[in-house]
């Protein structure tokens, strides 16, 4: 080991690094979320449980790096143009929803014993939605493309914003005697200006120019270097200006959205995001500090519902009156519900300035993280308990009446193409299905697709079935894909069934079951795909037919077998393998022109055998 070297430092991030592999799959597992089980992981071995760690909040300050690399990707997502179009989201809806949460924020401090100032302070900083949590939770589903989310991302922007001057609010309510070094707020204000200002400049005017003479060099790891370079130079810049440093990646990152190494910048920043922001919330579990929870159980156990109740409930007030829906609104204000990371920095500067004492800083903090650790829960139990909302059918027509000679069940990309032989023949084809873009996109191009779930005995009488010829069941979903079948042949038996199988276990289930024909959905596609493989590579196309003819013929023997065993590992003897097993080897199509001979015969001519024959 190196001269110098502390091997507890060592120790220690082996003991993080494990807590956070053991924990995650485990909450996987029992389907909590990778959030909880880091918020979990760092309880567990903070100084409050195990006892591993003393000094949480200098891994959190570190890990807060993951949030600012979180934001850098977003905003790498985001053109100017598009950031521009959010303008009203961002500073309209952000700024009505702070009001109003602050506004009932301040209230229940008030309603727990705490002065004005103390309350306002309280509230203002449970305001500030943890902005790790969101995006981690959003990213997790999908949705920070979508319209919800792209609403909730301009919140939490506006609420990095509102940082600062929370800041400067409370140095003007501060109760500390004046530093008569400090310079004054004016030139405060005036280096934050600046710091933006060279930040979009060197954004626009050098981060460009630099990647190109980067990726001229073609060093891989000076890319990497680069990429982190200016994340953490934007955070940097932003801080020492007094500004988020969050903010400072968002807005570096969206400088260069436009730029063509956007896609390897982000590959780069990836892993290191990862691993920071998973490190952040086994930060934010170690801070919370049981014995304080503990002395003020009472307390924190009602502030915590009453804060996140209240605040869910004005960003679902203020969703529904700006005309979201009740899903949208409700999902919004599950998972906006809690503080966040920012609320630290509000509370210690607080106390720095007299406001709040030592105490209410730890009970705050408490049950900011208490309310962190809470929102994963929350949102799986919302996911569980809310009905799904019906799709809307607005410019969808639902199946009724019909009576076409074929009945096609799903129209996604199997269903489209089969349509294509029936509707050249002129054939009066009916089809259903349940995904409404699709049917909406399907119009655009001439179909007609009416809303109508097959798997319903009243849906099938509506869509035709009972005179129905034949009925073609295209659906991705095997398990829905049974339960027709099963419909169909017990109240349709008049139609002929074909059936789109999964795999040869479903194939084999629907012959069983009696079905006219089904084909595994993936099994021409793959055969055409083979016979072009040995074109490509200088076979005769006329040899290339006949091979893939005779796969087709073997699997069907195979089949015959399956069906005859009704196990599916029946026919592996036709299977064609590349190990030499029990596999039969085939019959070549083409006489060989010459005899077989080992390649090395001439050699073992010429030379002597080892046994000297």
């Amino acid at each position: 080991m190196a001269a110098g070297a502390d091997p507890d430092h060592l120790i220690k991030a082996v003991a993080l690094l494990g807590a956070a592999v053991v924990a995650v799959p485990l909450f996987r597992k029992l389907g909590l979320g990778p959030v909880l089980g880091y918020l979990a992981a760092g309880l567990v071995i903070g100084p409050f449980g195990l006892a591993w760690f003393s000094h949480p909040q200098s891994i959190l300050h570190f890990a807060e790096l993951g949030v600012v690399m979180f934001l850098f990707v977003v905003g790498l997502e985001m053109r100017p143009s598009h950031l521009w179009s959010l303008r009203r989201q961002i500073f309209g809806l952000g700024a009505l929803q702070i009001a109003a949460c602050t506004l009932a924020l301040t209230g229940v401090g008030l309603a727990f014993g705490l002065s004005p100032p103390v309350a306002f302070i309280a509230g203002a900083g449970f305001v500030l939605t943890s902005t790790a949590i969101v995006m981690q939770l959003l990213g997790e589903r999908g949705d920070i493309a979508l319209p919800r989310g792209q609403r909730m991302v301009s919140i939490l922007l506006f609420e990095d914003l509102l940082i600062v001057p929370l800041l400067a609010l409370v140095a003007f309510m501060s109760h500390a005697p004046v530093d008569p070094e400090a310079p004054p707020r004016l030139v405060g204000f005036g280096i934050a200006v600046a710091s933006l200002a060279a930040l979009i400049v060197a954004g626009v005017f050098l981060l460009n120019p630099l990647f190109r003479i980067l990726a001229a060099a073609k060093a891989r790891e000076v890319m990497t270097a680069a990429a982190l370079l200016v994340v953490l130079g934007a955070a940097v810049l932003m801080e020492m200006g007094g500004l988020s440093m969050a903010m400072g990646a968002f807005i570096a990152g969206v400088l260069l959205s436009e730029s063509t190494f956007r896609h390897q910048i982000e590959a780069d920043i990836e892993p290191f995001r990862g691993i920071l922001l998973g490190l952040f919330f086994v930060a934010v579990g170690m801070s919370l500090d049981l014995a304080v929870v503990q002395a003020n159980w009472a307390m924190i156990a009602l502030a915590v519902p009453a804060m996140m109740l209240a605040k869910g409930a004005c960003i679902y007030l203020i969703a529904r009156l700006l005309r979201s829906s009740h899903g949208d609104a409700l999902d919004r204000a599950t998972l906006m519900a809690q503080g966040g990371e920012f609320a630290f920095v509000l509370y210690a500067a607080a106390e720095t300035a007299g406001i709040i004492d030592a105490e209410v800083n730890d009970n705050l903090t408490a049950i900011v993280v208490l309310s962190m650790v809470l929102t994963p829960l929350a949102v799986l139990a919302m996911r569980r308990l809310s009905p799904r909302e019906r799709p809307s059918l607005d410019g969808v027509e639902a199946v009724a009446g019909q009576g076409g000679s074929v009945l096609i069940i799903g129209f996604g990309r199997f269903g489209q193409v089969m349509s294509q032989s029936l509707l050249a023949r002129d054939v009066d084809v009916t089809i259903i299905d349940t995904d409404i873009e699709m049917i909406t996109s399907a119009a655009e191009f001439g179909f007609k697709v009416y809303y109508g779930d097959g798997g319903r005995l009243d849906v099938l009488h509506a869509s035709g079935a009972h005179s129905a010829r034949a009925i073609a069941v295209c659906i991705d979903d095997r398990a829905t894909a049974d339960t027709v079948v099963e419909l169909v042949t017990q109240h349709f038996p008049q139609a002929k069934l074909l059936v789109r199988s999964f795999d040869r276990e479903h194939s084999l289930k629907l012959v069983n079951a009696g079905v006219d024909f089904q084909i595994r959905e993936t099994f021409e596609s793959a055969v055409a795909f083979g016979e072009a493989a040995l074109r490509e590579i200088g076979v005769d196309a006329d040899e290339a037919a006949r091979i893939a003819e005779h796969v087709r013929r073997l699997d069907a023997e195979r089949f015959e077998l399956e069906i005859a065993g009704n196990d599916t590992r029946a026919g592996i003897p036709l299977l064609i393998n590349n190990t030499g097993g029990t596999a039969p080897k085939p019959t070549p199509f083409t006489p060989p022109r010459r005899e077989s001979r080992r390649l090395d015969d001439d050699a073992g001519a010429q030379a002597p055998s080892a046994s000297g024959s």
